[in-house]
């Protein structure tokens, strides 16, 4: 599923209507945030059952405030309308990819093998 951008129109029902929702807080002239985007977007097709959304923190400034973004790229992770994450700075791809599968958890991500 390709990334979606989120404002503060739609930003409370994205995060209320549905399970996991991943935010990128983002500008066009960061440069760890271009160099993040990609491995985003990668991660995004590879977890089609989760929300990726991005916040253009340029375009969103009173939204990026509301949640006292300071320093971007930050990374928000919700499930079921719970902050779960939030951590600024530009994750590899694999550690983007391991935090999809905490925030999934046992109902959702990978099962552990019995006895463990």
């Amino acid at each position: 599923m390709p990334t979606v951008d989120l404002t503060a129109t739609d930003f409370s029902s994205t995060i209320e209507d549905n399970g996991i929702v991943l935010i990128d807080f983002w500008a066009e002239w960061c440069g760890p945030c271009r160099m993040f985007a990609p491995w985003y977007e990668e991660v995004s097709q590879e977890h089609t059952d989760v929300v990726f959304a991005k916040v253009d923190t340029e375009a969103e400034q009173a939204l990026a405030g509301s949640f006292g973004i300071r320093s971007i790229p930050t990374l928000m992770a919700f499930r079921d309308g719970i902050l779960l994450y939030k951590e600024a700075g530009a994750l590899p791809k694999e550690a983007l990819g391991q935090l999809v599968d905490q925030v999934k958890g046992p109902r959702h991500g990978r099962r552990a093998a019995p006895g463990r």
